[in-house]
């Protein structure tokens, strides 16, 4: 009882008035920290942030891995250049390279349709359903039982709540201390409106990423279609702009120093609540591991892109999000260093531990019991790290991920529908297919083959006991990298699947057909499909464990910290989020101060006319003229194009408006400096700093550089 309490306190908001900036808050724990958004400046009543239907909330959307904002009635949609890269790579090729060149629709007939993956999707209601989950888990479940008993009863819970057009899910609080149900319009067909050049909205490239001072317009405009019934479809030429409830105004004058901000999005994952051991694991593996294998992918993809242009095109994407992992990864390693964060967090356990025995009683025991349960289980599962790590490598290739793809659905298929796996459930199907659809866009045969090759090597350095005995039966004793590269070129001149055509026939395939097909990757993803499932199920039965153990943790860091009177908020969970502070600067060494903006004083002062710092002569030329057209800051007196504030946000958070203590845009969050980095693990309020791209930069780009007027009088900007 104790524990389904506490879940429905923190559900509810019963947490304590926060005494810094730091939190990511669920919408409904606003109201009991209304004290803080106040003094720091919020003039909305923020009862009314707890509305998903009202504005501004009902304005706020998720792409799937970053954030907009509806900023017109016939479903403009705002978020960052980076977000609407794919859609950019998605219509481009080398004779007409979009990334590089921008793009803007000056009639909706000239818009582009996105990726068949892209979506929209607009938050409607958020449920608390706990006590549903947890009612169908008993105390003797093994850790398979315990996952099957949960995905049961998120199945059921989805079903319930799905109607045509509205996808709905599960969300995991805390690693099971808390279960939501969340129902979003999903709406599939969005195109591609307008864009900077990639020498505005990529400014700086990845020498910049995660640094301040920046200089990045970093922002791009998508827009919603659905069937003229209103209903959530497909891509049509039939189709028609959706009509949002809200819209999110515009402040074109922008903040100053001090202002109060917030950022609303859907951040993606965080790690506060971690164990020091699991620090320690991404400081001594995780992150070199990684490092080191993306470098290795990286290296593939420049040297076919090299040999073939065409390459350069089509991985852009993939290239885009490899380097931002890379530096990001960097950053991780350097900031947890310096924090010194695996002793911060080991000081932590030890008085949580000291708490619950001043505490005393059975059930203070019990929860210490779970605790140190839990920290062995986690030990152990490093055993096979690196196997998963190598797998997963593998599996990420284009051509190996669609021969499994293909078979594991076409196996899921002969199962009544929820008994299927998650992820290819009859809702699954269109996505599924979607991205079958789009991988001619983002696929090279010589690359894939490349890339696969490179991953085998480093699969058969594994134990073998930790290897799939039908993939070593493909691989007959193959070991050096040229046998290997042998084997997955004849594996690769003896498929289809790189043809949309074959691929999509296979989408639709019965299980005995896939079976006796003689495509040499369907044979092979058909042969290593139970090996991969029995990992699959182990791994279940970890995250069973752990849903078992993670909440028992959780309980006693909520109850120590409500002790403290210390903030209580959620991990991030791509769930929809609100972060508040203010507009401000930071100092993060001895010497070393920042002012809270850049201006475009500083893009004269970066541009060498080579990428990454190749600005356009056209705003070389303004900017020296100093044609501002009415958009620069009074306080200023020049144009400014970021600014830094003291917001909590993580990777998912791209394209969030930033809105000021009226609930206008005056901004979207993009990135964060290099000492923010490691604040998944651990905030820090003196250095942790959110960059933003300021909406008189993106309102004078559009006006004077790319003459997106017509943008501008669909947003109500006045005219200048």
């Amino acid at each position: 009882m104790r524990r389904l309490a506490l879940a429905t306190a923190l559900v509810a908001g019963l947490v304590p008035v926060v005494h810094a900036v730091e939190g990511m808050w669920q919408p409904a724990q606003l109201p009991k920290i209304a004290a803080a958004l106040r003094q720091h400046g919020l003039k909305l009543d923020p009862a009314t942030l707890t509305d998903l239907t009202a504005y501004p909330m009902g304005a706020i959307v998720s792409l799937g891995g970053c954030t907009a904002s509806f900023v017109s009635p016939d479903g403009l949609v705002v978020t960052n250049h980076h977000c609407g890269y794919g859609a950019l790579q998605y219509n481009s090729t080398k004779e007409k390279n979009l990334i590089e060149q921008g793009f803007l629709a000056k009639t909706p007939a000239e818009e582009l349709p996105g990726s068949p993956d892209m979506r929209v999707f607009v938050t409607e209601e958020i449920r608390d359903v706990t006590g549903e989950v947890t009612a169908k888990v008993t105390p003797t479940m093994t850790g398979k039982q315990r996952f099957d008993a949960i995905d049961r009863a998120e199945k059921e819970l989805v079903k319930g709540c799905e109607t045509d057009g509205y996808r709905c899910d599960v969300y995991v609080f805390h690693g099971g201390y808390s279960y939501q149900l969340i129902k979003q319009l999903e709406i599939k067909d969005v195109r591609l409106v307008y864009a900077p050049p990639e020498s505005i909205g990529k400014f700086g490239g990845d020498i910049d990423n995660w640094m301040w001072p920046r200089h990045t317009g970093d922002f791009s405009y998508l827009r919603a279609y659905v069937s003229k019934d209103g209903k959530s479809a497909t891509y049509s030429k039939d189709n028609v702009p959706y009509h949002p409830r809200h819209v999110i105004k515009l402040n074109p004058q922008g903040v100053n120093e001090g202002d109060y901000v917030m950022v609303v999005g859907y951040p993606g994952r965080t790690n506060r609540y971690r164990l020091a051991q699991e620090v320690q694991a991404a400081i001594d593996w995780t992150y070199p591991t990684q490092i080191g294998l993306y470098k290795e992918q990286l290296a593939i993809i420049d040297e076919n892109g090299k040999a073939n242009p065409d390459v350069t095109v089509k991985y852009a994407n993939l290239v885009a999000g490899l380097n931002n992992y890379l530096k990001n990864f960097g950053g991780q390693l350097e900031g947890l260093r310096r924090a010194d964060a695996v002793a911060v967090k080991r000081k932590q356990e030890a008085d949580l531990d000291a708490w619950l025995r001043k505490q005393g009683g059975a059930d203070n025991q019990a929860l210490a019991k779970d605790i140190a349960e839990l920290k062995a289980k986690l030990s152990a599962y490093q055993s096979t790290r690196a196997r998963d790590a190598y797998l997963a490598l593998v599996a990420r290739t284009q051509l190996f991920s669609t021969g499994v793809r293909l078979a594991r659905l076409a196996h899921e298929r002969t199962k009544p529908d929820m008994e299927r796996d998650a992820g290819y459930q009859q809702r699954d199907e269109v996505r599924i297919e979607g991205a079958l659809k789009q991988m001619d866009r983002r696929y090279d045969a010589r690359t894939d083959q490349a890339l696969l090759s490179s991953a085998l090597v480093h699969y058969v350095s594994l134990p073998q006991a930790q290897r799939l005995p039908a993939l070593d039966a493909w691989l007959a004793g193959a070991a050096d990298p040229s046998a290997i590269s042998a084997k997955v070129a004849a594996l690769y001149k003896g498929s289809h699947l790189g043809e949309s055509e074959r691929r999509l026939k296979w989408f639709k395939a019965d299980d005995k057909a896939i079976a006796a097909s003689d495509d040499s990757m369907l044979k092979l993803a058909t042969a290593v499909l139970p090996d991969l499932k029995k990992i699959e199920d182990e791994g279940d039965a970890r995250d069973g464990e752990l849903a078992r153990l993670r909440p028992r943790y959780m309980q006693a860091i909520i109850a120590w910290k409500e002790s403290q009177g210390l903030p209580v908020y959620p991990d991030a969970n791509s769930s929809l989020r609100v972060t508040f502070g203010n507009v401000q600067g930071v100092a993060p060494r001895d010497g070393v101060s920042y002012a809270p903006f850049t201006t475009v004083r500083g893009i004269v002062e970066k541009n060498t006319g080579e990428e990454p710092f190749n600005a356009p002569k056209a705003e070389i030329d303004a900017i020296k003229a100093k044609a501002f057209d009415g958009y620069a800051s009074d306080k200023l007196g020049t144009l400014p194009v970021d600014f830094l504030a003291d917001l909590d946000i993580t990777g998912g958070n791209s394209g969030s408006p930033s809105l000021d203590a009226e609930g206008r845009l005056v901004g979207l969050a993009f990135d964060g400096n290099w000492e923010s980095v490691s604040g998944d693990w651990l905030f820090n309020p003196q250095l942790n700093r959110s960059i933003q791209v300021d909406v008189r930069y993106m309102l004078w780009v559009m006006h004077h550089l790319d003459h997106a007027d017509n943008l501008l009088k669909e947003m109500g900007v006045p005219a200048k």
